[in-house]
């Protein structure tokens, strides 16, 4: 059984690993794959049909989690735990769920004070009990009327009238004051690891065509020490089509993997006696994971001709491999303008 500290608005996890909001999709889907001697029985639930309308989610059925990642950017936005009995929850060090002590409404007052009045959904027969970046969600199925709040902040929780020893149902890490109105924050620093990634890619064109990529790079310090510091960096940088390998380097850092395509495909359709002869040489891509982008070098000139985006789409074959491109293309460009 998995031992987790809650952190309001910001993560779960434990001294090897913690799931932080904001984090990317790929970075926890590495986190399972490194424990997963200990976390089993991970499943990837998206929609076929729509999967850009719902959350992309990642279920930890054998310890009764779940991580909801927005569809668009696929950055951490809720952390659910739907099953109480399947783990263990502490907050500053101190349990309030476990094998030993029932996560009720009188231990969640001890543990995190009663600075709200609860909400009561008629609909869902819960009543929900909401702190800035944690909500906690009662089933009331056996009781017979709604609970009634009777102002009085001197005695917290006591002022409601609810049956002692009511049991969380499931708990809810997210950012904000609203679980309904929550979205995932910014990528926090301590996720970068010191790897650069790319805020938004914009595709360069003019009238006649596009011309290359500007893309807006963020980073954070990398080296020993420097993490307790580490202030985000934001840069712009360039590329172009008819950029040599050198160019690219300079501009953009090292790629995380040089690929070599080991065959041309077009050679099945031409008329030359030769095409089964292998090239001396063969184009390649520099991978860039963490900005999402691949740039296609040619093998004789070494300079940039084709620029790969990858949107990480639910259900791709490279899905999680990339992480998620933010391109944008105009689609009109002015006389003499360049975008």
């Amino acid at each position: 059984m998995l031992d987790l500290e809650v952190v309001p608005e910001r993560s779960l996890g434990n001294q090897q690993w913690e799931f932080t909001l904001g984090m990317p999709l790929a970075q926890a889907v590495s986190i399972l794959q490194k424990h997963c001697r200990t976390i089993r029985n991970v499943q990837i639930l998206y929609s076929e049909q729509s999967p850009l309308s719902h959350d992309l989610i990642l279920s930890l059925t054998q310890d009764g989690i779940k991580l909801l990642f927005d569809a668009y950017n696929q950055r951490l936005k809720v952390i659910e735990v739907y099953d109480l009995t399947k783990v263990k929850l502490k907050y500053c060090g101190v349990h309030f769920n476990s094998q030993s002590i029932a996560p009720t409404i009188e231990q969640i007052d001890q543990s995190f004070g009663a600075t709200h009045p609860g909400v009561y959904n008629s609909a869902e027969q819960l009543f929900h009990l909401n702190f800035r970046g944690l909500s906690f969600s009662f089933q009331l199925d056996s009781w017979t009327e709604a609970p009634k709040y009777e102002p009085n902040f001197a005695h917290g929780l006591a002022s409601l009238q609810i049956p002692h020893g009511a049991t969380v149902k499931r708990m809810y890490i997210y950012s904000g004051n609203s679980l309904q109105d929550t979205k995932a924050p910014s990528m926090p620093l301590g996720c970068y690891l010191g790897n650069v990634f790319a805020e938004s890619v914009d595709v360069l064109r003019d009238s006649l065509g596009p011309l290359g990529l500007r893309l807006r790079l963020l980073s954070t310090g990398c080296g020993p020490g420097v993490m307790a510091d580490a202030k985000m960096r934001v840069m712009e940088r360039c590329v172009h089509f008819g950029d040599s390998c050198q160019d690219v380097l300079s501009t953009l850092g090292a790629p995380h993997k040089i690929f070599y395509k080991s065959d041309d495909k077009m050679k099945i359709h031409s008329p030359s006696p030769h095409k089964q002869v292998p090239a001396k040489c063969n184009d390649y891509f520099y991978n860039y994971f963490t900005l999402g982008v691949d740039i296609l070098f040619d093998a004789n000139t070494h300079k940039a001709k084709k620029f790969v985006l990858h949107t990480n789409y639910p259900g791709h074959y490279n899905f999680n491999i990339y992480h998620r491109c933010d391109f944008r293309i105009p689609l009109t460009v002015k006389r003499g303008e360049l975008l």
